[in-house]
């Protein structure tokens, strides 16, 4: 059975140094994954390989059993890929209602002006409208981003990835900076989403991605060097020994 998204042998290299190496792993459909590991374990490395940031120098991308090896993140984009990013990336002039109606398909087809055309593209409009509403930002639709709270802002970006209408979502250290509230608010709206979207999240978190994710891949030192679901790897003796997952 081929499988929804694939990692197959990724490498990476930045000159001398080897940062992936031989990395695989599948995504089943509607499935949360995630990918853990220290920091400078590599797993941001192979955030881009798989988004098309950075092509691999090795190995091979798969999604739907087609090859997207090296694809473009536009390319990819495209496909009904979408993601967040660790760092925010909004538009802080905008209002969150312009911000998502600016990553609809409608609006990407038309290449509508935001302050002008797209306040008439009813479709894109909706479905801006209900991304929003899915993170909890109905009723801030006129805030301007820049004015929102930070796990506001987390969650704006979320709403941007959303409005896509994608089928895979890559999220990149959403808990980044977020209290025990935007903890759990982004716990829910992963709940919330499950089976509707297929997730892959790297996250430092690992009391967070083990309570969320279907299966989670351990990187260390460039390579998956354990694999399985939650429960599988707090049984697994070096993840035991690390605390990942504790």
């Amino acid at each position: 059975m081929t499988a929804f998204f694939a990692a197959q042998g990724l490498a990476k290299r930045f000159g001398d140094r080897l940062v992936l190496q031989d990395v695989s792993f599948e995504l089943a459909e509607g499935e949360v994954h995630g990918i853990i590991g220290p920091n400078g374990a590599g797993k941001t490395t192979c955030f881009h390989v798989l988004t098309g940031k950075h092509k691999p120098d090795g190995g091979r991308v798969t999604f739907r059993g087609r090859d997207i090896t090296g694809f473009a993140p536009k390319e990819i984009a495209r496909l009904g890929i979408a993601r967040s990013f660790q760092l925010m990336n909004l538009f802080d002039d905008y209002s969150a209602l312009e911000n998502a109606v600016v990553a609809t398909r409608e609006f990407r087809a038309r290449a509508f002006d935001v302050l002008g055309a797209a306040a008439s593209a009813k479709a894109a409009i909706e479905r801006a409208e209900a991304a929003l509403a899915d993170v909890g930002l109905a009723g801030k639709e006129g805030v301007k981003a820049k004015s929102l709270s930070y796990g506001d802002r987390r969650a704006l970006e979320i709403a941007v990835a959303l409005a896509a209408d994608p089928c895979l979502l890559f999220l990149d250290e959403p808990t980044a900076g977020l209290g025990a509230e935007g903890l759990e608010r982004l716990s829910a709206l992963i709940r919330k989403l499950r089976g509707r979207v297929t997730m892959l999240i790297i996250e430092h978190d690992m009391r967070f991605l083990f309570g969320l994710a279907d299966r989670v891949s351990v990187v260390h030192w460039g390579q998956v060097i354990a694999r399985g679901t939650p429960a599988e790897l707090r049984a697994n003796p070096w993840v035991a020994r690390s605390g990942l997952g504790s």
